[in-house]
């Protein structure tokens, strides 16, 4: 079954939870999904259900449709607080991503210079100079790490690559020391009859020693909001969370945004 979120390159703009009002930019097809994880928890379903057969949009129609979008918005006196590269898959697996990232810096300038730059990550590409630089352009750098535990990562995400370990993709993030924001999916559940919860003291002491190591200015936790293609997956409570989100930034001294 379809579930792809997004029908289009760019699409909103939308109101976002975490960044405000948000003009997407889809860089994986507009009727499929292409990954590198398969998360349990992704709100456009598992890969399962294909890459489609449009392709990845071309970095020049990505420009395009961009500036179409910005220069009817601005003609309209509407406002943006973002630009966010999200969709339906990974981001950075478009081979274009960096030379697409620095398009789209010079047009928010051109059109919406106050509005930033965003890229919703999963981390499995920022061992690549070219795209790990990109990133480090962006204005907010948001990259994930749902649990600082090889096993937990690997069942709620579902890496594509065997050798896919949390203790690589912390490394990885130590690069973007200072200037990276570290998101947190937090979830409890099961799956195929195995239990999942990052909410245990364990993978909490476990995260608050990789976001020492990382040291991003910001870390962002939340939960479950929308429908789940695993369908035994528990929203955390948000006091729960909250007292989760307050717990961290003592230990780490990182301010902790929830939602």
């Amino acid at each position: 079954m379809q579930t792809i979120l997004f029908h289009s390159t760019i699409f909103g703009p939308i109101h976002s939870r975490r960044l405000g009002t948000s003009l997407g930019v889809n860089l994986s097809p507009a009727d499929g999904k292409i990954c590198s994880f398969d998360c349990l928890y992704c709100e456009a379903g598992f890969n399962a259900q294909g890459p489609g057969e449009a392709g990845l949009p071309p970095r020049e129609e990505v420009a395009r449709l961009l500036e179409e979008k910005l220069k009817e918005m601005h003609q309209e006196g509407r406002s943006l607080d973002v630009i966010t590269f999200s969709g339906n898959g990974e981001p950075t697996l478009h081979p274009d991503f960096p030379a697409i990232l620095y398009d789209t810096l010079e047009l928010r300038s051109r059109y919406f210079p106050q509005a930033k730059v965003s890229v919703l990550s999963n981390s499995t590409r920022a061992d690549r100079p070219d795209v790990a630089a990109a990133l480090m352009r962006a204005d907010n750098n948001i990259v994930k790490l749902d649990s600082a535990i090889t096993g937990t990562i690997r069942l709620l995400d579902r890496p594509n690559s065997p050798a896919f370990t949390a203790e690589k993709v912390i490394a990885d993030l130590e690069k973007f020391r200072g200037t990276g924001i570290v998101q947190t999916m937090m979830l409890r559940g099961s799956f195929e009859g195995k239990r999942i919860d990052n909410t245990t003291p364990e993978e909490v002491s476990a995260l608050i020693e990789a976001y020492r190591r990382i040291a991003p200015r910001e870390i962002m936790l939340y939960s479950i909001d929308r429908p789940t293609p695993a369908r035994e997956l528990e929203k955390i409570p948000a006091e729960e969370l909250h007292g989760i989100g307050a717990y961290i930034q003592k230990e780490t001294g990182i301010p902790v945004q929830v939602n």
